[in-house]
């Protein structure tokens, strides 16, 4: 067994972990407590300390902000004769233009999302405050954003856009969304790779439907010969990775419902399996061209999102 996309069943005798989560460190169950995805995507985004790229550059546009010595082939037009008059010498007026881009949302919206950590935090929940920090940040920037649940049923879609409406209706369309089945096949997946110009598409998954020539490997290989960034957010809990349940405990498929009782003995052949299957998955991220970045449910969500601006997102656009 490499993966484990399975929940533990409580007995009468076993209680959940819980845990006390100050609300200063912007703890995961903390910010869900909240019940406000607006709320919580701004705190993220500014807590986050960067932006998703640098969304102005110099040149020709609507406003001025600066003058720069005329260099032989630039446009005239953008000469100030009056300054000119003046000082007798040439300079060009120059203005910022803005270098938005569309900002694409992806989540795999398969039933493993359901594992809960150790605190109780799904990977849903998880994924959910980070993808409205994203959003966020992106919007600030008068960036378009996009969302797309990747469901068994097909694609749940909030278009791109930068209107001042787009933040609620993709923060609805999170807080409404299940973890259902299983990933959807690759035909359902087409109108997310209908040409588009520049952007930054994320995925967040727990990737154990990645695999050769699977619909999620066909999919990240599309998505990036279309052109644009592509960032796949690999998101674990704990317990998958230590497997350090009570030795009572049964597991079970969160997406086929096998059931499985757990062997303390086969811990640590498991957690070795479990390094390898790690391996091969970036690897296999990278062979699509995507960039990969590991995430854990207990890692504070601003914490993760200030370390995915800083290390990829961060100087793109």
């Amino acid at each position: 067994m490499h993966s484990t996309r399975h929940q533990p069943i409580p007995t009468a005798s076993q209680q959940l972990p819980t845990a006390r989560h100050p609300f200063s460190m912007l703890d995961a169950a903390a910010l869900h407590a909240l019940h406000n995805l607006a709320l919580v995507a701004r705190l993220l985004a500014e807590g986050a300390q960067a932006g998703l790229h640098p969304s102005r550059r110099r040149g020709p546009g609507l406003e001025f902000s600066q003058y720069r010595p005329y260099q032989p082939g630039d446009d005239l037009r953008r000469l100030d004769w009056r300054l000119a008059a003046r000082s007798d010498r040439y300079y060009l007026r120059e203005s910022d233009v803005d270098t938005r881009l569309t900002l694409r949302l992806l989540l795999d919206a398969s039933a493993s999302l359901n594992h809960p950590d150790r605190a109780g935090v799904t990977k849903l929940q998880y994924a959910r405050l980070l993808l409205a920090g994203l959003a966020y940040l992106a919007h600030r920037q008068a960036d378009a954003v996009a969302f797309h649940a990747l469901r068994h049923d097909g694609l749940q879609s909030v278009p791109a856009s930068a209107d001042s409406g787009q933040l609620p209706r993709l923060y609805h369309a999170l807080q409404q969304l299940s973890a259902e089945g299983s990933f959807p096949a690759l035909p359902q997946l087409r109108p997310l790779l209908a040409r588009r110009g520049a952007s930054i598409t994320v995925l967040v998954s727990d990737l154990y439907d990645l695999a050769p020539a699977s619909p999620l490997e066909q999919l990240l290989r599309q998505l990036r010969a279309g052109g644009g960034e592509v960032l796949v957010l690999h998101l674990l809990a704990r317990n998958e990775t230590d497997l350090d349940y009570p030795a009572a405990t049964v597991l079970h498929d969160l997406e086929t419902g096998q059931r499985l009782q757990l062997d303390p003995a086969q811990r640590p052949a498991y957690q070795q399996q479990f390094r390898a299957w790690l391996r091969q998955t970036e690897h296999l991220v990278h062979g699509c061209g995507a960039s990969y970045h590991r995430l854990f449910t207990d890692e504070p969500p601003a914490q993760a999102l200030r370390s995915l601006l800083r290390t990829r997102l961060h100087g793109l656009g």
